[in-house]
């Protein structure tokens, strides 16, 4: 089945990290302020970007939508790594890793090069894509972190889903 259609962070798929209990919570709180949780993320952004890049900008909330965040030179510090992993027509694949974790980073930093994440009913620019997305096309791929209990370093891998790996496969035939 396909998740909703919504315009939050609910409609990206893939890895999450739920704690149980207070003391796991605070391990992972202070791993994810000290910027030590390894994050990646695989988007389809429209548009063709041709080499990867760094996006450096504050993000805050928006004046006019206080529902969304924007580009703000009064906003927190926000750092988004891509790197281009196939390029479509139309499209572009690319995989994400951040530096710093705001709310939408993503989103907010892709939109404001020009390269919404496709689907983005909030960011984006409404662009047709070839099967319905049920959201933005955001996938948490890598999640990795210290485990609060075993001290271990754990990194999991979460699948693409269906419509994802569709999408992919929709677009290399264009």
């Amino acid at each position: 089945s396909f998740p909703t259609r919504r315009s939050s962070d609910l409609d990206t798929t893939g890895s999450l990290i739920i704690c149980k209990n207070d003391k796991a919570h605070e391990c992972i709180a202070s791993q994810l302020e000290e910027h030590s949780i390894k994050r990646e993320y695989l988007a389809i952004v429209t548009g063709v970007i041709d080499k990867d890049g760094v996006i450096d900008k504050p993000i805050g909330r928006s004046s006019s939508d206080r529902k969304k965040m924007c580009v703000t030179p009064g906003g927190k510090r926000a750092v988004t790594h891509y790197e281009v992993i196939k390029i479509f027509e139309h499209f572009t694949l690319i995989k994400c890793r951040l530096e710093t974790g705001r709310t939408h980073q993503i989103r907010v930093h892709m939109a404001s090069i020009g390269h919404p994440v496709a689907g983005d009913t909030v960011y984006g620019n409404g662009a047709k894509t070839p099967i319905p997305t049920y959201g933005q096309a955001l996938h948490a791929y890598i999640i990795g972190f210290i485990h609060p209990v075993t001290k271990e370093y754990i990194e999991l891998t979460a699948p693409l889903p269906d419509y994802f790996s569709l999408f992919i496969k929709l677009s290399e035939k264009v």
